[in-house]
């Protein structure tokens, strides 16, 4: 049997693969949402098609740092890989998911080199408090992604469509490419509940469609 390859100086290899089979996790950890076939969305799915919408975008964002900005969604659910995704509709009743989400990627990120790991943490801090640009832009994007992908995707029966007219606007008012993309975003989900309505009558209250008074987004 031959010897394993020296690693180079300064590597820590059993660290960096033991963070990475940690964050497998992610691949199978679920959202509240669901592909165009049906199968229920993955933690690492959203995070894919995030960065990839940063990457195209990134053009029409010349003061941006891309690679920041990149760095920034690759990280900012990975604290998720341990207890998981909790929708945003149920986050107003846990008021310290945020404390559990860094916790947890404490947690997580604690086999790697201690400077990968301050830098890690560093930018999910900066995610979270949306301190930065990139940050900034980082959260408006997701917010556009998950939007995207409930219009997209096969929801369950009683899904609240129209939760999505107010979510995260904040965040997706103030560019001119983010406004766009979210007005046409806002109009696919009025589409999405008009059809929800027209399917399932017995809708009630937040889930029933009046076409009459949409929410301002």
């Amino acid at each position: 049997m031959s010897e394993l390859p020296t690693a180079p100086s300064g590597v820590d290899v059993q660290g960096t693969l033991a963070f990475l089979r940690s964050a497998e996790s992610l691949k199978y950890m679920t959202r509240t949402s669901w592909t165009s076939h049906g199968s229920q969305e993955t933690v690492a799915a959203h995070t894919w098609r995030l960065c990839l919408m940063a990457l195209v975008l990134a053009p029409h964002f010349p003061d941006i740092d891309v690679g920041k900005l990149l760095r920034i969604c690759l990280v900012h659910d990975l604290g998720e890989a341990i207890s998981g995704d909790i929708s945003a509709a149920l986050q107003a009743s846990l008021p310290n998911k945020a404390d559990q989400e860094r916790a947890d990627l404490v947690q997580l990120v604690q086999p790697l080199p201690d400077t990968v790991r301050a830098e890690l943490v560093a930018l999910w801090d900066e995610y979270e408090a949306a301190t930065s640009p990139e940050a900034k832009l980082a959260k408006g994007l997701d917010k556009l992604e998950t939007i995207l992908q409930h219009n997209q995707g096969v929801m369950p029966a009683g899904f609240d469509f129209l939760f999505n007219i107010e979510y995260g606007a904040a965040y997706t008012r103030d560019h001119p490419v983010l406004a766009t993309l979210r007005g046409v975003l806002d109009a696919e989900t009025h589409q999405r509940a008009r059809e929800q309505a027209e399917h399932d009558p017995t809708m009630h209250g937040a889930l029933r469609y009046d076409a009459a008074t949409p929410k301002a987004s």
